[in-house]
């Protein structure tokens, strides 16, 4: 399984991005399982259309919906309160509250890869990440 982060989403989704041609080469080149959450979704829908893309908010939304796209994995209360923990324990970084969901998604599924284009899932410590 890859986790796949809000960045890499957005930029695979809109052309116009400077980042475009390599979120979509690497999805293209995944062939493990992809796994988002309904936070990076949610993340992602709220940029696209804060950026006026609200056409492509309302295609990819309806894929992640259905599960076309990936696997998405539905955030429980556990997950809130892990994610909360990290977000104060790691006071020092600048993760949104979806990156520290993300970590503790992945960590409770024990996943140790991921597709992201910032640094913060490699500041993580536990995961292998590209590009």
């Amino acid at each position: 399984m890859i986790f796949v982060d809000t960045g890499i989403w957005s930029s695979a989704s809109v052309p116009e991005d400077p980042n475009h041609a390599v979120a979509r080469k690497l999805l293209g080149e995944v062939a493990a399982d992809l796994v988002t959450t309904d936070y990076v979704v949610d993340e992602l829908l709220t940029l696209l259309v804060m950026h006026r893309h609200h056409q492509i908010a309302n295609r990819i939304g309806g894929d992640f919906w259905s599960q076309k796209v990936c696997n998405l994995v539905y955030v429980n209360s556990s997950d809130i309160a892990s994610a909360w923990d990290v977000f104060v324990r790691f006071n020092d970084k600048s993760w949104s509250f979806t990156d520290c969901v993300s970590y503790a998604v992945m960590k409770r599924m024990k996943i140790v890869n991921a597709l992201a284009l910032d640094e913060h899932f490699k500041q993580f410590g536990f995961a292998s990440v590209s590009p």
